[in-house]
């Protein structure tokens, strides 16, 4: 027996928000002057300095934080018939949108085309524009902390495998330094946050009966 799910506005995502936007502020102070330390840049060498043959995986992979992403959630939630996770999903695209474009107002920096003396620049990443933060974690990331909540057991897990494989291949990709992403994860986490807290989010109900061990064949999307 599985009853509709309820809807609540969670206190996770007021501490969670706040956190995101900490975790943002504390990576914007590192690199407002441009720089990049040393830390930073042996993280980055780490990451850019891997073998060739990840690159096809990696310049797939980062597609997966784009900006159609949003939408394209949008419309398969509309499919499934569920309406708060569309307007979450809208939410999130024109809040990256927004929340990127007010860091960009306050700190610039440099891609590591400009920023690392020894940056592979692959898969026709742009070598230099503003970089921090990054618009594809910031994306990946909200999309991820919103659609969580729909879901059940080891899928919960799949949306931040997308989060991690996007933002190494960021990195790998030479698109990024690594404050970057860790700024972008913070932002994205606080963009997602704010539509959950708008929308609300589906909580399971105290009287649902647990399915049995290995009946479970999906997802388990709640009803609305």
């Amino acid at each position: 027996m599985t009853l509709e799910a309820w809807f609540e506005r969670r206190r996770l995502d007021v501490i969670a928000g706040l956190a995101g936007l900490a975790v943002l502020v504390e990576c914007a102070i590192v690199v407002r002057d441009g720089s990049v330390g040393s830390l930073e840049r042996s993280v980055f060498e780490a990451i850019n300095g891997l073998p060739e043959v990840l690159e096809p995986p990696m310049r797939l992979a980062q597609f997966l934080g784009v900006l159609v992403v949003g939408p394209v959630v949008a419309i398969v939630a509309l499919v499934l018939r569920r309406w708060r996770l569309a307007l979450a999903a809208i939410l999130v695209t024109v809040g990256k949108l927004a929340a990127e474009r007010t860091v960009w107002h306050f700190v610039s920096r440099q891609r590591p085309g400009v920023t690392e003396p020894d940056a592979i620049i692959r898969g026709g990443t742009a070598t230099s524009g503003v970089s921090f933060v990054s618009g594809h974690v910031i994306l990946v990331t909200a999309l991820a902390w919103m659609i969580t909540p729909y879901l059940r057991g080891a899928w919960r897990f799949a949306p931040w495998i997308v989060v991690a494989l996007v933002s190494f291949a960021r990195i790998y990709l030479g698109a990024h330094n690594p404050f970057d992403v860790v700024g972008g994860l913070g932002l994205g986490v606080a963009v997602g946050c704010a539509a959950n807290l708008i929308v609300a989010v589906p909580v399971q109900p105290r009287l649902e009966r647990p399915e049995k061990a290995g009946t479970s064949t999906g997802p388990g999307l709640p009803s609305e």
